[in-house]
């Protein structure tokens, strides 16, 4: 479930533009954007949609994110000129042909689109096979509030900008960016044999990460990379790490 949040107000786009990891200037030109705000740590509060709506910015997030990052926007607004109020709008959304109005899901052409109004719902699409098929974390899922989005490739999936200037978080996103190299983070494995969600992933008895969503016999999992180069073990399963 999605909750929608209108954000309003004439100083609208300098508030996000000051707070969310991605430009901000460029909804008018894309009409969506997909982004997050972070902690000063780096971690993460929220992942969201940006929506263009003229004189409206609807901020798309799931229902168990919703109220955190209410709280979070409204905390920042001291004397910007905006208004924060849960939207009565709702989002639908599909990979068919996109009706009249929507718009492009902007994290990979594969997920298709999305569309806000009075309808709700989608297409029937099984969401969970197309979110490992192209490496897509979900909110609750393989997306905590442990999580620092560059493990969980938000740039990949168009989700951060490193040009847009400061943001909340941006100093350590940076620095994981320019400085470090990734140790860790998302990754689609090959799954051989039963496996359940959560399950600790081992490679020769050491732990090497965690298994998230599983469809068929592939699934998302977050590894340790310098323990992810051959067979590692899931309960029964065997895992290969594969390319998304």
């Amino acid at each position: 479930m999605r909750t929608l949040i209108s954000l309003t107000g004439e100083d609208r786009l300098d508030f996000l533009q000051g707070l969310v990891t991605n430009d901000v200037r460029k909804l008018a030109e894309r009409g969506i954007l997909y982004a997050a705000l972070l902690t000063p740590q780096g971690k993460l509060i929220a992942d969201f949609f940006l929506v263009d709506r003229g004189d409206e910015i609807l901020i798309d997030v799931a229902e168990e994110a919703a109220a955190r990052l209410f709280q979070k926007l409204s905390m920042y607004k001291l004397r910007s000129k905006v208004a924060l109020a849960e939207s009565p709008l709702t989002v639908s959304r599909g990979t068919g042909e996109a009706p009249e109005g929507a718009l492009p899901d902007p994290r990979h052409p594969a997920l298709g689109w999305r569309l806000y109004g009075e309808a709700q719902g989608d297409d029937g699409t099984d969401w969970e096979a197309l979110r490992v098929a192209h490496l897509v974390p979900e909110t609750g899922v393989e997306l905590t509030d442990d999580t620092f989005i560059l493990e969980a490739g938000f740039e990949r999936l168009h989700g951060v900008d490193f040009r847009k200037g400061c943001y909340v978080g941006q100093e350590v996103t940076a620095r994981m960016k320019h400085k470090t190299e990734l140790r860790k983070g998302l990754a689609l494995v090959e799954v051989e044999g039963p496996a359940e969600p959560g399950a600790e992933i081992t490679t020769e008895g050491r732990p090497a990460g965690t298994l998230h969503t599983i469809s068929g016999p592939r699934a998302i999992a977050y590894l340790r990379f310098d323990r992810a180069t051959g067979e590692m073990q899931a309960g029964d399963a065997v895992l290969r790490r594969v390319e998304a």
